[in-house]
């Protein structure tokens, strides 16, 4: 592992169907219709670590959903593993109490989390870790945040981007282990 770990945290939604969500919606499948309620589908939150595409944690829930509430557990999973120097997040984790978790208890160095225009608009955000995010933000290191995408794509390609599981406890659990298999499979790869 390297001397400062980066790492990226994103959520990825999977299928429950080897029908992909676009071509359901091109069938007309996809549209919500009055009355009814919207499909639930799985949603994994991972913490990635950028150099190796190794997943660091998993956090399973279902979607659609706010990412930030996956932040916390998925932080306290990752932290128990690896001493990490710097997180990058989207602006889906823009909230105070996501850099104060990774600064103040978890020891992160950096904590870079694209801020959302939602919370803020124009003006200066008002909470301290947010306020330095706003005035100086190294888009650099945030751009290595792509390695998430990266990592969800490769995964995706390599154990298929639908479940065979049908009822959520089987989901998460399937989740889960395919994360392990990700994680092996990269291993696998690296061994002589």
């Amino acid at each position: 592992m390297d001397p400062a770990p980066v790492a990226a945290v994103d959520a990825t939604a999977l299928e429950t169907r080897h029908v992909s969500a676009h071509v359901g919606h091109r069938r007309g499948q996809g549209r919500k219709r009055k009355g009814h309620r919207q499909r639930l589908w799985p949603k994994l939150t991972v913490v990635l670590h950028t150099q190796s595409h190794f997943i660091l944690a998993a956090v399973s829930g279902l979607g659609p959903s706010q990412d930030s509430p996956d932040f916390i557990p998925a932080m306290r999973q990752a932290a128990e593993h690896v001493p990490l120097h710097t997180v990058l997040g989207d602006a889906g984790y823009d909230a105070e109490h996501n850099y104060r978790l990774c600064r103040e208890e978890l020891g992160v160095a950096r904590t870079l989390i694209r801020l959302s225009r939602r919370n803020t608009g124009r003006y200066w955000p008002k909470t301290p870790y947010r306020r330095a995010m706003r005035h100086r933000f190294p888009k650099s290191l945030y751009n290595q945040r792509w390695h998430v995408e990266s990592g969800f794509s490769q995964h995706k390609r390599r154990l298929d981007p639908a479940l065979t599981a049908r009822k959520p406890a089987s989901q998460t659990r399937e989740l889960l282990l395919r994360v392990i298999s990700h994680n092996l499979m990269l291993l696998a790869q690296e061994a002589p």
